[in-house]
């Protein structure tokens, strides 16, 4: 375009409303993150690139789709690109992707105003926010060591969305069907170390059973570590057969902390995990494993922007 021409662009811009001028600045910023992002997407697509049918790496090029890179396989011939096998496959609106992850990244934005803001429907919304959290949850650090704070907490089990319930219905908010731990509710245990590493996950319905704690929380602890819990007797057990070092606060007898052994770290993570869940009025359980890791992501810092909101949601973690 020449200068007469651009001039004359300018001056046709000014002339627009205000809403006129939202949509043009909506439009060309959607533009320049469609090329940003495909080139990010390609970044990290790099490490993996190997065809997703039969894990070849002798590839060729093979054109190009929707700003991606497509390729070839040299042995079976499929075709792919650097989003094929991962989350985000199929989603469309790439233009979009990296304004909705600056939603994600503000802890109270729900999925209405998420979709407001980006321009999508709710139900897109909703379906995004998943699909960038299913690998964004597996972003943990590899070993807990030192002295190890390690609690449970619980949430009602929730089939929110679900077409056909196994249980009657219940308000949200409900109580259950009795007085104590049951299968009404699902465990979810937080163990944190005192650099602040933080491991959790979802131990079924009902009390914590030690096998749980073998299959989940055992394989991160090094083997001179200090497991510090409250009185419940499935983590002495645990400890015991593991032959882990373990200390329990004695909380029948109200003490809290006894110097360097208390779990006080491991309940303020409870107490921001809930606090912070409460904005979605209701989680199903079976999203609360994303709800889990994307917690980790804002408490742990580990995502400082859309782009590596994005890097997280293709398994490409900081390190």
């Amino acid at each position: 375009m020449d200068r007469a021409a651009f001039d004359q662009l300018l001056r046709r811009l000014r002339a627009l409303g205000l809403h006129e001028r939202g949509e043009v600045c909506l439009e060309m910023a959607q533009s320049i993150y469609g090329k940003r992002i495909c080139a990010l997407i390609e970044q990290a697509g790099q490490d993996r690139l190997q065809c997703p049918r039969c894990q070849n790496t002798r590839l060729y090029r093979d054109g190009s789709a929707n700003g991606l890179q497509r390729y070839r396989c040299q042995h079976c011939g499929g075709t792919f690109n650097a989003l094929t096998g991962t989350p985000l496959a199929r989603l469309r609106h790439k233009d979009r992707w990296l304004s909705y992850l600056d939603c994600l990244r503000d802890p109270a934005c729900t999925v209405h105003r998420a979709a407001k803001k980006v321009g999508v429907h709710a139900n897109t919304s909703f379906r995004w926010r998943h699909r960038f959290l299913d690998w964004v949850k597996f972003d943990r650090p590899r070993s807990l060591q030192g002295i190890v704070e390690v609690d449970e907490t619980f949430l009602f089990e929730s089939q929110k969305g679900a077409k056909q319930l196994t249980r009657p219905a219940r308000r949200r908010g409900g109580v259950a069907s009795r007085r104590g731990i049951s299968a009404d509710q699902v465990t979810i245990v937080v163990a944190r170390d005192r650099a602040a590493n933080t491991i959790d996950f979802i131990g079924g319905r009902g009390a914590l059973k030690a096998a749980s704690l073998q299959r989940h929380l055992l394989p991160t602890l090094q083997s001179d570590a200090l497991l510090v819990s409250d009185g419940n007797p499935v983590y002495r057990r645990f400890t015991r057969d593991a032959g882990i070092a373990h200390r329990a606060v004695n909380l029948k007898r109200k003490i809290r902390v006894d110097g360097a052994i208390h779990v006080q770290n491991v309940n303020g993570y409870h107490s921001r995990f809930k606090g912070w869940l409460s904005h979605f009025n209701g989680v199903a359980t079976r999203y609360l494993a994303n709800y889990l890791g994307w917690r980790w992501a804002i408490d742990g810092n580990r995502i400082d922007s859309a782009d590596g909101f994005l890097r997280a949601a293709l398994a490409v973690f900081r390190s």
